[in-house]
């Protein structure tokens, strides 16, 4: 087995396996556990938008947003769930740069439901989500190389 040497653009350089990895670097397995969350659990979500089998969506929608958009609350948690199922991909595909995108959105999210009676739990909630999604980013600098930067042993 050969043990993993940081590079000089501090990406990880090794021929242990992907399994191999996760246990032995805790950083390695945190990056892939949140990544996982990140694209799983954003894309459960937007579609559950579309059936409201969890909850009733749109009540979690803040009346003044309700009056903002031009369509009904049902359409706009359509929409948002969209947004929600592409920012899951987007994390799939790129968590170096779509971690902050989520961390914003969330942050969207917090002032919607902080300006809505009743769900300061859930914005308390989401702000975890938004610490993690920021934690994604920085542990994402050392494990998704930026785009035209390739790495056999840090790319994910």
């Amino acid at each position: 087995m050969v043990a993993a040497r940081a590079g000089a653009t501090g990406y990880s350089e090794t021929s242990v396996g992907f399994a191999e990895r996760i246990r032995q670097e805790p950083a390695f397995a945190a990056f892939w556990l949140l990544r996982a969350g990140f694209v799983i659990l954003p894309i459960w979500m937007g579609a559950d938008k579309f059936f409201n089998s969890l909850t009733d969506w749109p009540d979690y929608l803040a009346p003044w947003i309700v009056r903002l958009v031009p369509f009904s609350a049902q359409t706009t948690m359509d929409i948002v769930g969209v947004v929600e199922i592409v920012a899951g991909i987007a994390i799939a595909v790129k968590p170096r740069y779509a971690a902050y995108v989520v961390a914003i959105w969330l942050a969207g999210i917090i002032v919607n439901l902080l300006t809505l009676s009743g769900h300061d739990d859930v914005a308390l909630r989401d702000v975890g989500l938004m610490v993690a999604a920021l934690a994604l980013a920085q542990l994402a600098r050392t494990y998704d190389p930026p785009f035209g930067h390739t790495t056999s042993a840090g790319r994910a």
